[in-house]
């Protein structure tokens, strides 16, 4: 080989080390952001195809996430983890969750130049989720979504119940009165049932619908560390219970069967939450469905029309003397910003979004079926503050073990809420726990 030869392969072995140092050096400079998050099935499927676009759309932060089983067995390994020092670097929590996870010291602050800097601020996000992230004044969360609880319709059972307007809506139901009888007549007019929803014991969906209801009263759950909503509880758990003891929906029945039971055509109404509505979509593009189908907010049975709802939203975990970097929580902050700003593909699921430019857009106000139940967004409330409370949190568990009583009849409605309020009084009680 000429000397020239060796001279310039020389130097395009010297230029290609120096490519293959700065990649190397790029790809360690790379921060990577573990998350846990307990969304599965079509949720999970999306929330991983938005780790992946972020993922795609730039190189210097990486996701990788990690779903864990739902419920108390993620709230626990979450909690146990970051006391511990080992919780991720964010995870996927529900708004409900906020007092028990921020006051009990498994929560991060977020600040708000923190959040400035991943080029989104405060305003950008409904007003009531954003006050819901917060705990003590400070933010702990960032919200991504809410998930009420809403009114589903089997338009051609409903339509041959006389339930439907000119242009194949359901008509206007106001009042508990009205409710229930629309329930009679859709039972009485099709022959099968008017209602369906999960009442097995273990249910969360009576304390959701309970909770609604009293809400619609203006009547607190807890006030003052007791209980507060005096006879207008059993009250209105015996104008749910009617709905059981006269036929209109069959007891006992656990969420796949409940769910199944309107996917088949045999239940005109179907009370559930808005994470239903993939499902729905699902069955009718593919043509198995069978009925054309309707959502409605829940109807206002009382003073309003207050409706149950969770969010999902994104935590930073303390991870006790293991805090996260500066610049690892502006890493988490920025994935957070990016899926804030693509939260439509999250709205596919049923989710209202909580960052407000997606959730005003034209493209989310069109969204079908969500638009039907936007107004939904207006009216929600959560599980009342309490360390105790929230998703999958021991105070719903003990409602779940005996509000579902008075549907069988194997207690009278003051018998069940009585006996919920004394298994539950001693967590009210408690001193909330720091972990």
């Amino acid at each position: 080989m000429a000397r020239g030869s060796r001279g310039l392969a020389a130097a395009l072995v010297g230029m290609l080390a120096a490519v293959l140092a700065l990649t190397s050096s790029a790809a360690r400079a790379q921060v990577e952001v573990r998350m846990w998050t307990l969304l599965s099935g079509g949720d999970g499927a999306r929330m991983q195809a938005l780790v992946r676009d972020f993922n795609a759309s730039q190189r210097d932060v990486r996701v990788v996430s990690t779903t864990l089983k739902w419920g108390e067995p993620f709230y626990t390994k979450l909690i146990t983890a970051s006391v511990a020092g080992a919780g991720p670097d964010v995870a996927t929590v529900h708004l409900s969750r906020i007092v028990n996870l921020a006051g009990g010291g498994v929560l991060r602050p977020i600040s708000a130049a923190e959040v400035n800097a991943a080029g989104v601020q405060g305003a950008d996000y409904l007003p009531r989720q954003w006050t819901k992230s917060h705990y003590e004044g400070r933010l702990w969360a960032i919200p991504l979504d809410m998930h009420p609880l809403v009114l589903y319709y089997n338009k051609t059972l409903a339509g041959k119940a006389g339930l439907l307007d000119g242009q194949g809506r359901l008509k206007p139901i106001e009042g508990i009165d009205a409710l229930t009888d629309a329930f009679r007549v859709a039972t009485e007019r099709t022959g099968r049932r008017g209602l369906t929803m999960e009442s097995s014991q273990s249910s969360y969906a009576i304390w959701r619908l309970w909770l609604s209801m009293l809400a619609q009263q203006n009547v607190p759950v807890i006030e003052g560390g007791r209980f507060a909503y005096g006879a207008a509880g059993p009250a209105t758990l015996a104008r749910v219970a009617t709905w059981f003891t006269s036929g209109y929906a069959q007891v006992g029945l656990d969420y796949p069967a409940s769910t199944s039971q309107f996917m088949g055509g045999n239940a005109v109404f179907m009370l559930n939450g808005v994470w239903e509505v993939p499902e729905m979509v699902r069955a009718t593009r593919s043509g198995t469905l069978g009925f054309d189908y309707g959502i409605a907010p829940l109807p206002r049975m009382y003073a309003n029309a207050s409706a149950w709802a969770d969010s999902h939203a994104f935590a930073i975990p303390a991870n006790a003397d293991k805090p996260p970097s500066p610049a690892k929580v502006a890493a988490v902050l920025r994935f957070v910003a990016y899926v804030s700003k693509h939260s439509l593909a999250w709205a596919e699921g049923g989710h209202i979004p909580a960052y407000r430019p997606v959730e005003e857009s034209p493209a989310a106000r069109a969204l079908m079926p969500n638009a039907m139940y936007a107004q939904a967004a207006h009216d929600v409330v959560y599980d009342p503050d309490g360390w105790y409370m929230g998703a999958a949190g021991p105070l719903e568990a003990i409602a779940s073990k005996f509000l579902p009583a008075a549907l069988y009849g194997y207690m009278t409605p003051e018998q069940a809420v009585r006996r919920f309020e004394d298994e539950a009084a001693r967590l009210v009680k408690k001193r909330p726990p720091l972990y």
